[in-house]
């Protein structure tokens, strides 16, 4: 057993997580995984709890909206939204993995291709396409991730699955590779898309290079690397979250009245006048965000996802917008 002395020592030396709601919108390195770069940010703001909105490769660098607290109940959002990504498609060899991190599986001579012949590529795999998921991948059989099953040397059947390709633009060539700006869907393989690109054109491919540059609304351009996050002081760092209702702003907004706050606030649906399109709608109260609501019938709108805000977290719970109160915004 611990002595008195000791017992005081581990007790000064453990971190105290506090109760912390708002999101990051964090530029994710190289090298490191979308869960290490979570655990990085929790302990910098040392926030009780927290998740993040799709997970990206160690490969792969870009926007990962990193949700904290309340935030947390939101964040299924973003993750069905779609995504944009540049990506470097290197032609001459598919890996296992179907990146430059993946052991050699096929090599081949590249082509030299006519932009004509690239156009038609890229065209085919525009709009709705079927793809099949790679085996490493997050995704279950058996209850087993396929990643861990393809590092034992098994592959499983997998069925082909619907996804959108809402954008696929050529953004420069080289020697051997393709630069390409994408926009897609939930669920669509970069790393399979470079693939079959690859094949359309009777050659090998992976992806070498990938960063993603969208998720739903929000764009790398407005996020914070680690390195910067770690340089601010811990004041400095609470001000660049930002508010929960960030994660949702592409809903409409509803404003509601003291009396309606109240229904809402004990679960229970409200008449709102105006018109509603049926769907998820952001719930405003008088004291700012309350949570998603759901527009089952001709204005009237029921409390489906609420936030418990907590007073440490005020800073970041306010309001993403600041509109003036009317019925819908």
């Amino acid at each position: 057993m611990l002595g008195p002395l000791a017992e005081n020592l581990l007790k000064s030396t453990r971190t105290i997580f506090r109760d912390l709601s708002g999101v990051l919108l964090l530029d994710k390195p190289q090298g490191i995984s979308s869960n290490a770069a979570l655990q990085k940010v929790r302990r910098l703001f040392l926030a009780s709890k927290g998740g993040h909105t799709g997970s990206l490769d160690p490969l792969a660098s870009g926007l990962l909206p990193i949700c904290l607290g309340e935030a947390t109940k939101f964040s299924s959002h973003l993750l069905g939204s779609d995504k944009g990504y540049s990506v470097r498609v290197r032609f001459g060899s598919e890996t296992d993995t179907l990146d430059a991190e993946g052991v050699i599986t096929r090599r081949c001579e590249v082509p030299e291709f006519s932009s004509e012949e690239i156009e038609r590529a890229l065209d085919s795999f525009r709009g709705e396409i079927s793809q099949i998921p790679p085996m490493y991948s997050a995704l279950k059989h058996q209850g087993k991730r396929l990643y861990d099953l393809a590092r034992q040397g098994v592959d499983i059947e997998r069925a082909a699955r619907p996804v959108r390709i809402e954008r696929l633009v050529l953004v420069s060539r080289g020697s051997g590779y393709l630069d390409l700006d994408v926009v897609c869907s939930k669920g669509t393989y970069i790393r399979s898309l470079a693939q079959d690109i690859g094949r359309h054109l009777h050659c090998a491919a992976h992806v070498e290079l990938l960063r993603r540059t969208a998720v739903a609304h929000h764009e790398v351009g407005e996020a914070l690397t680690l390195e910067s996050l770690e340089q601010l002081d811990p004041e400095r760092r609470l001000e660049v979250l930002l508010p929960i209702d960030a994660l949702v702003r592409h809903f409409p907004r509803v404003q509601l009245d003291e009396e309606m706050t109240r229904l809402a606030s004990h679960g229970h649906p409200v008449q709102i006048s105006g018109l509603l399109p049926q769907g998820w709608v952001r719930i405003y109260g008088v004291s700012g965000f309350m949570g998603l609501g759901e527009v089952v019938s001709a204005g009237c709108v029921h409390p489906r996802r609420m936030a418990r805000l907590m007073a440490e977290s005020q800073h970041a719970s306010t309001s993403f917008d600041q509109d003036p109160v009317s019925p819908l915004q």
